[in-house]
């Protein structure tokens, strides 16, 4: 199988980056992370990226506003030949153009449609679900479009909410959920069996 070329797009500390680099030297993912777009010169994904070696690029929201801002972005992914985008904390909005269509993918910190869109994420989420007295939250992997946490949702982990949680503890253990769910996406669209089909994902039989 070849390996797919990623290209990761993150705002902050770089965990989602980090799993999945850990994932692909152990062998359980036929991918490589080709480039890294940051939002913040900051952002400690920058950190990771440079440390392993991965070609790093800082595209700020505040000097390129608009359409601008995703062109500069689809425009570095477009060099490097990149089979599949995925969004590992990304906190800007990032537009979709029809190159890259069904190959943007996105985790989000809960159960899609509860607890997403505009504002929501982060500890905003967490923050919200333990308001709602919700007993389970978790995360969801889906393919993006040009709607913030909306394309075909591809597959939910579930996680319980303690009655003592807090934001952190609730989203340490969504996290957990998330470093398998993710790597476990990436790996069903690398073996092509993921099909969108009326706005809803399917997994097709190997």
């Amino acid at each position: 199988m070849a390996k797919l070329n990623l290209g990761v797009l993150l705002s902050g500390n770089g965990r989602t980056l980090q799993n999945i680099i850990n994932r692909i030297k152990k062998g359980e993912l036929p991918a490589q992370v080709r480039v890294v777009v940051s939002s913040r010169e900051d952002a400690g994904g920058v950190v990771i990226a440079k440390k392993e070696g991965i070609d790093v690029f800082v595209v700020s929201p505040q000097q390129l506003r608009g359409d601008t801002f995703s062109e500069k972005i689809a425009s570095i992914l477009s060099k490097y030949e990149i089979d599949l985008v995925i969004m590992a904390g990304f906190l800007h909005f990032f537009k979709i153009s029809e190159k890259y269509q069904g190959k943007v993918l996105n985790i989000h910190p809960a159960l899609i449609p509860s607890f997403c869109g505009k504002g929501y994420y982060g500890h905003y989420v967490h923050e919200a679900v333990l308001k709602s007295g919700v007993k389970i939250s978790g995360c969801t992997v889906h393919f993006a479009d040009n709607t913030y946490d909306n394309g075909p949702i591809i597959l939910q982990k579930t996680v319980p909410v303690m009655d003592d949680d807090t934001p952190q503890t609730l989203a340490e253990r969504v996290f957990t959920a998330e470093c398998e769910a993710y790597p476990e996406a990436i790996q069903l669209f690398a073996r092509g069996r993921l099909k969108i089909v009326g706005g809803k994902t399917l997994i097709l039989e190997e």
